[in-house]
């Protein structure tokens, strides 16, 4: 069947270790706009720290979308209007940022314009992630955060053995109440119960009248999980975990070896 829709995680996949855009991909994915299907970025990061990617390979006109947050937020690209946005509340926030101190691990909240942590010891990979999504960081304890802030998401951050002692102290119910995911060894993504980039896809597929079977996803780690289940073709990168191996469809080269183009030269432009 004809893919209308390629899904495309950033960090990891269709970016280098370097994070660049190789020429080969750059390549793929611009003769794959041309022939008229529709690229769709999903990422972790805010909007602020994937615009310079859409610039370069040209997905930032009308018509074009990106899946931001984990899928909390999908948007226009062009624009950054919302098309759907899962947010977390005050309330959320609240028992987020308990459970974090409970279990001994850094935490941070994200809306669309800043970073805010109520650790005065700003962990390191708050920094990181602040210089990697081009977003102002801003301390604020607990009690002078603004209760109408609108949450996009939050993330649990530490050293990995840290941050695992602390995802082991989680009760069942944390992971009723929300999307809970690791997005790198030391990232663990906490998100409206409706948000993920699988449910992010389906809002868009519904929204362009694109089936399933019509659209095929790329991506490596446990946030992609849901995004390549839900594609009638799931692709992981040669370089994924294991895990995500196991559930794709297909698996392409690393994304140091424009895995990426190799995937869509197979699959999408078979015909």
């Amino acid at each position: 069947m004809t893919i209308k829709l390629i899904a495309i995680d950033l960090d990891g996949t269709l970016l280098t270790d370097a994070k660049t855009i190789s020429p080969k991909v750059k390549a793929t994915l611009i003769k794959a706009k041309e022939k008229g299907i529709k690229i769709v970025v999903c990422t972790g990061r805010p909007l602020p720290g994937v615009i310079g990617f859409l610039k370069e390979l040209n997905l930032e006109e009308k018509g074009d979308y990106v899946i931001t947050y984990n899928g909390a937020l999908v948007q226009q690209a062009y624009d950054g209007k919302a098309i759907a946005h899962h947010t977390m509340t005050f309330e959320d926030f609240l028992e987020v940022e308990a459970m974090s101190r409970k279990v001994g691990v850094h935490c941070q909240t994200i809306d669309q314009e800043a970073i805010y942590t109520a650790n005065k010891d700003i962990s390191p990979y708050t920094v990181r992630e602040s210089s990697l999504v081009n977003m102002p960081i801003k301390y604020r304890s607990v009690e002078e955060m603004d209760p109408n802030l609108e949450i996009s998401k939050m993330m649990m951050i530490d050293e990995p053995s840290i941050l695992d002692r602390g995802i082991a102290q989680f009760p069942a119910e944390f992971y009723e109440k929300y999307t809970v995911l690791k997005s790198e060894a030391f990232y663990l993504e906490v998100l409206n119960k409706s948000a993920s980039k699988g449910q992010a896809l389906k809002d868009l597929s519904s929204i362009l009248d694109i089936p399933r079977e019509q659209i095929m996803a790329i991506g490596d780690n446990e946030n992609d999980r849901d995004m390549l289940v839900f594609a009638g073709i799931g692709v992981a990168m040669d370089n994924a975990i294991d895990s995500i191996k196991d559930i794709s469809d297909h698996i392409t080269h690393s994304n140091e070896l424009d895995g990426v183009a190799t995937a869509i030269e197979k699959l999408a432009f078979k015909d």
